[in-house]
């Protein structure tokens, strides 16, 4: 599965945006240097994620849309086709 549809299966999970999920951390005071077990415990549980979906939260709030250019167009099991994620919901993705 790739990244970004790791992020959009997590808004169909749970109703939230990847971006509105970076806004309940900022204001939880996760971001860039919180621990990723911090992280995976509250969205494990408030929101029931697992570990894979938890991490790929993880990376949006502590470093941001950008992924390692190695996972671009790859195509392997983790290919995205851009280097950029999609943070505002899968409905209004241009790429999707």
């Amino acid at each position: 599965m790739s990244f970004q549809a790791y992020l959009d299966n997590i808004e169909g999970k749970t109703g939230l945006t990847p971006r509105e999920f970076v806004a309940l951390a900022d204001a939880r005071g996760f971001g860039p240097g919180t621990k990723a077990g911090e992280i995976i415990a509250w969205l494990a549980e408030d929101y029931g994620l697992g570990r894979g979906h938890a991490m790929a939260l993880v990376h949006v709030i502590t470093k941001g849309d950008r992924i390692d250019a190695k996972h671009v167009g790859s195509g392997g099991t983790h290919s995205d086709a851009t280097d950029t994620l999609w943070l505002d919901g899968k409905a209004t993705n241009p790429a999707g």
